[in-house]
């Protein structure tokens, strides 16, 4: 028997056929279909969103068992059909088990997937880009040593998705005289996109207050991987790092029109 490489493991090549296909994803959503079955909402590199009946998943020795469960990545087989696809194999990449076994970064995982499948509708031409952000930022929780590092890595994933969607947020210039705002005071605006000098404030008013810092480390945070740990990582406080995830949470409410529902969790863990 022949078997073709992938990613994720070896996938038996005579089962691929014109109705099949092989694809890398991550589960993000799940909803019972009967009392055997399941619907699996997926974010695949190949495809983008995609959504693939998981057979008798809900029964005792079903061969896909927890590889289904939510947040976990998979090299996946998938047979082609009608309405739906339907889910024939997967090896498992990563069930970031860490995120598991901490509340903190199950939510802020959560979080991650809402944006997810709240930005994914429609992002096709950029899978692979978004499929390799969101993989490295659910492992960047996962693998986090403290809930400073798990915000970092979720501020990172806000602000490189934002990019990616068309809705990158304006941190170098102001957004009415266009010139370089540099070490000085400056306001933020959720509603026009970024930060306003002082001077055109003035006249728009808008009341939030932007330390130079906080713009910097967003900078920052939105120039490095998630692998690279800057000076800013380092000096950054969870307080500081709260407040950027607050401030880039309403820009994305203001600009999509969409909450996030485990953003109301996190802030009640806040208190």
């Amino acid at each position: 028997m022949n078997l073709k490489k992938c990613s994720g493991g070896f996938i038996r090549e005579q089962e691929i056929t014109m109705n099949n296909y092989v694809t890398d994803a991550i589960n993000l959503k799940s909803y019972n279909l009967n009392d055997a079955d399941k619907i699996i909402l997926m974010y695949s590199k190949d495809n983008g969103l995609i959504k693939g009946v998981a057979k008798g998943i809900k029964k005792p020795k079903s061969k896909l068992g927890a590889r289904m469960d939510l947040l976990v990545a998979n090299t996946l087989q998938l047979l082609k059909g009608r309405s739906m696809d339907t889910i024939i194999q997967a090896q498992t990449l990563n069930n970031f088990r860490k995120s598991r076994e901490d509340i903190d970064k199950l939510m802020y995982s959560s979080y991650i997937s809402e944006l997810i499948v709240n930005f994914g509708e429609g992002s096709e031409t950029a899978s692979a880009e978004i499929y390799e952000l969101l993989y490295k930022a659910l492992n960047r929780v996962s693998e986090a040593e403290s809930k400073k590092d798990a915000l970092i890595a979720v501020i990172k994933f806000q602000l490189k998705i934002l990019l990616i969607m068309g809705f990158c947020v304006e941190l170098d210039s102001c957004l009415c005289c266009r010139e370089r705002v540099l070490d000085e005071e400056m306001y933020f605006s959720s509603k026009m996109g970024g930060i306003v000098c002082r001077e055109c404030n003035e006249t728009l008013g808008v009341p939030l207050k932007m330390h130079y810092k906080i713009r910097d480390f967003l900078e920052a945070m939105l120039q490095f991987d998630f692998d690279y740990v800057s000076e800013y990582d380092i000096k950054a406080t969870e307080k500081v790092c709260q407040v950027c995830f607050n401030l880039l949470d309403e820009y994305i409410k203001e600009h999509t029109n969409k909450k996030q529902k485990s953003v109301k969790v996190l802030q009640e863990m806040c208190v």
